[in-house]
C-alpha cells in the first residue's frame, strides 16, 4: 500500500492496433475493454489519469496490403485508422486521446528519440548481408521473401516463419527463394543497420524485473524470465524500407526506423499531441512521462510482452529521462468457437459488424469478454455462451432486480422513494452483505482482477434479486404497506449501488440506469452507501435495462462463422490440390513408424513448437514439432503418434529433432495428429 501512495497519478497505454485491418474481440478481451475498466475506475476515485491510445501505421504488412490492392500505404492505414477510430468511440473505449503513429508529432518524436540515443553512443553499428530484389531496386523484408519450407517442404513459407508447420525460419534457410515483389530470384548484398544492444542492459532488466517486480501476473514474469534466461541479443532498429520513419542521420537513405522501435514511442508523442490540444486539463506532457510520481501501466496482449516489458524498457532507461513501467498486466489469447481467431481466414467477431448487428448492446459484448477474460490462460469465446450470460446473467439477475424494484416503487409509491421503517434482521443482514462490496472490488481492481471485480459486482444484484424474492413485497402490498416501503428503500439503495459499481464495467447501462433513479452525481466513494436515494426522491421513468436474446440471433451468428469455415476450406482445396501421381517406389523410400509419446514440453522463445521425446522402439528419439497451438504437452504423453523416422535429422531452436510427426491439416490451418486406432508396439512400422 506504501508503493501506491507515492504515485500521485498514472499514465494508462493500451496497445496501438495496427491499421491493416478492423479490430475483433480477441483485440477487445485482451486490451482494450480491461484497460477501459481500470481507468474508468480511477476517474471514479477522482484520481488524475490519462488514457493513450492510437493506431499503428508503419511496418511490412501494410506495404504488402498496399501493393496487394493497388493503393499507397496511406490509403490502407486511412482507412482502418478511421474504422478503429470510430468504432472504438461506439463501444465505450474511453481514450483520452486516440492518435497515429502517421502524424507529425509522432515522426518529429520518434527522430529525435532515436537521435538522442544514437548521439549518446547507445546503438551498434554492423553490416550484414541480406537479399535485395534486383528488379524492384530494394532490399526485402524477411516477409517479401517466400519460397520453400526446408521443414514441412510446404510452398509459399515466409522469410520469417512457415504458416504450414509454424516453424520460425530466417530468409537464407529457404529452399528457392523469391521476392514476393517482383518474383525474382533475390541476391545477398550487404546493408547497414543500427542495433539496440539489449545484452548490455540484461544485468538491469534482471534486477528490475525478477528482483523488484515480482508482483506482475505469472505469464508476464515467466515470459519475461525466460528471454532473460536465452540471454538477450542486439536488436535492429532500423530497416530498408521506403514507409516509415526516416533514420535521422547521414548515410542512412532508404532506411526507416523498425515497427517495433517507433510503435511504443507512439504513446509520447499521442501524449504530446493530447497536451498541446487541452494544456489547461492534461498540463505539460512530461509530467505524465517524466515525473517519478507518475505511475506507467501498459495493456497488452501476450505476443507484446517482450516487447513492453524489456525492449521499451531498455529504451526508456537509455534515453535516461523517462519512467519505467510499474505494471504490464498482460492477457493471454481469447479464441473462437475453440478455434484461434485468424484475420487471415476471417475468422473473428468484428467490432464494427457487432455494433451494427447487436445495436445498443455494446454492454453486453464487455460484460461477456470481461467474464470470459484471458487473463492467466486463453480462453474461449462462444455465441452460445454469449446469449446464456446474456439471458441469464444481466436480463434473469441484474435486470429483472431492477425493473422489480422501479416497477414497484412506481406501482405503490408513485415513482417517489418510500421512508424506510423498522429494519428487520433479514434487512441487516442484507444491508451488511453488500456494504462491503467496495472494498472488495477495489482491492480486485487494484490488482488488475478484473473478472473477479465484475462478478463480484454481479452479486450485489444477486443480493437484491434474492432479497425480493425472498421479501415478497407484491404480496405484502396488501396488509402492510410499512414493510413495501422499507423493503422498496433497500431495493432501491442497491440499486443505485449497482449504478456505481459496474460503471467501469457497463457504462451504457450504468449511465440508463442512473436515468431511470434520476441521479445526477456518484462517485466511487459513495459505494456501499445505504442513503444514496433519499426518502421523497423522485426516481425518472422505469424501462428494461436489458433484454432476452433470441435463439434465431444466436443462429445466425453460428450460421455466419459456418459459412466462413465452408469458404475457407473450398479455398483451401483448390489451393491444396492432390500431388503429381509417384511410384510406389517413391512411397516405400519413406520409412513411417509408430512410436510413443514419452515426455513433451514447449520449445522456449518457440510459440508453436513442442519437443517430443519418443519411444521408437529402439532407442528413444527427439522430434520437434509445430503444433503447440492446438495440444497442451500433457494431453499427448502416452499418446502413440506416426512419425517419418528417417528423415534427416536438423536443428530447430537449438533442438537436433530426429523426424517428423505426421499431423492431419483442417482447411481452417488446425492439426491434428495421426495416431493409431489400437495401441501397437513402439517402432510397427506403417505400411
Amino acid at each position: 500500500m506504501e508503493e501506491k501512495q507515492r504515485f500521485k497519478r498514472t499514465t494508462v497505454t493500451s496497445a496501438l492496433p495496427y491499421a491493416n485491418g478492423p479490430v475483433h474481440i480477441g483485440h477487445l478481451a485482451g486490451v482494450y475493454v480491461p484497460a477501459d475498466i481500470y481507468v474508468r475506475y480511477l476517474r471514479l476515485k477522482q484520481e488524475e489519469v490519462v488514457f493513450i491510445g492510437g493506431s499503428d501505421e508503419h511496418g511490412v504488412p501494410i506495404t504488402i496490403r498496399a501493393k496487394k490492392e493497388g493503393v499507397t500505404p496511406q490509403d490502407i492505414v486511412d482507412r482502418y485508422h478511421e474504422l478503429i477510430k470510430k468504432s472504438f468511440e461506439e463501444f465505450g473505449i474511453s481514450f483520452d486521446i486516440y492518435s497515429r503513429t502517421t502524424s507529425k508529432t509522432h515522426h518529429d518524436t520518434a527522430s529525435d528519440f532515436f537521435r538522442k540515443l544514437y548521439d549518446k553512443g547507445e546503438f551498434i553499428e554492423k553490416s550484414s548481408m541480406q537479399y535485395y530484389d534486383e528488379e524492384a531496386k530494394t532490399f526485402l523484408a524477411d516477409r517479401y521473401i517466400t519460397g520453400e519450407c526446408p521443414h514441412c517442404h510446404a510452398e509459399g513459407a515466409y522469410g520469417d516463419q512457415c504458416e504450414k508447420c509454424g516453424t520460425s525460419l530466417s530468409p537464407t534457410e529457404l529452399i528457392n527463394p523469391k521476392s514476393a515483389i517482383s518474383g525474382s530470384q533475390p541476391v545477398m548484398r550487404e546493408t547497414k543497420h543500427w542495433y539496440l544492444p539489449l545484452d548490455k542492459y540484461e544485468p538491469w532488466l534482471r534486477q528490475w524485473i525478477l528482483d523488484e517486480h515480482k508482483e506482475w501476473r505469472p505469464n508476464v514474469y515467466g515470459q519475461c524470465k525466460s528471454w532473460l534466461d536465452m540471454g538477450l541479443q542486439p536488436r535492429a532498429v532500423s530497416r530498408d524500407l521506403d514507409w516509415g520513419i526516416p533514420v535521422p542521420v547521414a548515410g542512412a537513405d532508404g532506411k526507416v526506423l523498425y515497427v517495433w522501435f517507433d510503435a511504443p514511442i507512439g504513446y509520447i508523442s499521442n501524449t504530446k499531441e493530447l497536451c498541446a490540444r487541452e494544456p489547461e486539463r492534461f498540463g505539460a506532457w512530461e509530467t505524465w512521462w517524466k515525473d517519478p510520481e507518475t505511475r506507467l501501466v501498459h495493456f497488452i496482449g501476450k505476443d507484446n510482452i517482450v516487447f513492453h516489458c524489456i525492449v521499451f524498457p531498455t529504451m526508456l532507461k537509455a534515453d535516461g529521462s523517462y519512467i519505467l513501467p510499474d505494471n504490464v498486466p498482460a492477457n493471454e489469447f481469447l479464441n473462437l468457437e475453440g478455434d484461434k481467431i485468424s484475420t487471415s481466414r476471417n475468422w473473428a467477431v468484428w467490432l464494427h459488424e457487432y455494433l451494427q448487428e447487436f445495436p445498443g448492446k455494446q454492454d453486453v459484448l464487455r460484460y461477456v469478454l470481461t467474464a470470459n477474460a484471458p487473463e492467466t490462460k486463453d480462453n474461449d469465446f462462444t455465441w452460445k455462451d454469449f446469449q446464456a450470460r446474456n439471458n441469464n446473467e444481466l436480463v434473469a439477475v441484474y435486470g429483472n432486480f431492477v425493473n422489480r424494484a422501479l416497477q414497484l416503487t412506481q406501482k405503490y409509491f408513485a415513482g417517489t422513494v418510500p421512508a424506510a421503517a423498522e429494519l428487520t434482521d433479514y434487512d441487516r443482514e442484507t444491508l451488511h452483505e453488500f456494504a462491503d462490496v467496495k472494498g472488495e472490488v477495489e482491492k480486485l481492481l487494484d490488482n488488475f482482477k478484473f473478472r473477479d471485480a465484475q462478478k463480484e459486482a454481479m452479486n450485489l444484484a444477486r443480493i437484491g434479486n434474492k432479497y425480493l424474492a425472498d421479501t415478497e413485497p407484491w404480496k405484502l402490498a396488501k396488509s402492510d404497506m410499512t414493510r413495501v416501503a422499507t423493503i422498496l428503500n433497500i431495493a432501491l439503495q442497491l440499486a443505485a449501488n449497482l449504478s456505481i459499481a459496474f460503471e467501469p464495467f457497463l457504462p451504457f447501462s450504468s449511465r440508463r440506469l442512473r436515468t431511470m433513479l434520476n441521479m445526477s452525481s456518484f462517485d466511487w466513494e459513495q459505494l456501499g452507501s445505504t442513503d444514496l436515494l433519499p426518502a421523497g426522491h423522485r426516481l425518472g421513468t422505469p424501462e428494461l435495462l436489458f433484454e432476452k436474446i433470441d435463439d434465431v440471433v444466436i443462429e445466425a451468428q453460428v450460421q455466419k462463422l459456418l459459412d466462413t469455415k465452408r469458404t475457407n476450406e473450398a479455398a483451401a482445396y483448390r489451393a491444396n490440390p492432390i500431388r503429381p501421381t509417384i511410384e510406389f517406389d517413391d512411397f516405400t523410400k519413406l520409412d513411417i513408424r509408430v512410436g510413443t509419446v514419452l515426455a513433451c514440453s514447449k520449445v522456449p522463445k518457440a510459440d508453436k513448437l513442442l519437443q517430443f521425446e519418443i519411444a521408437d522402439g529402439l532407442e528413444n528419439r527427439t522430434i520437434v514439432s509445430g503444433i503447440a497451438h492446438y495440444y497442451q504437452p500433457e494431453e499427448l504423453v502416452g499418446k502413440q503418434v506416426c512419425f517419418i523416422a528417417n528423415l534427416a535429422p536438423r536443428k530447430l531452436k537449438g533442438i537436433v529433432s530426429e523426424g517428423m510427426i505426421l499431423s492431419a491439416e483442417n482447411a481452417d490451418g488446425s492439426l491434428s495428429v495421426v495416431t493409431t486406432l489400437s495401441e501397437v508396439k513402439p517402432g510397427s512400422e506403417v505400411k
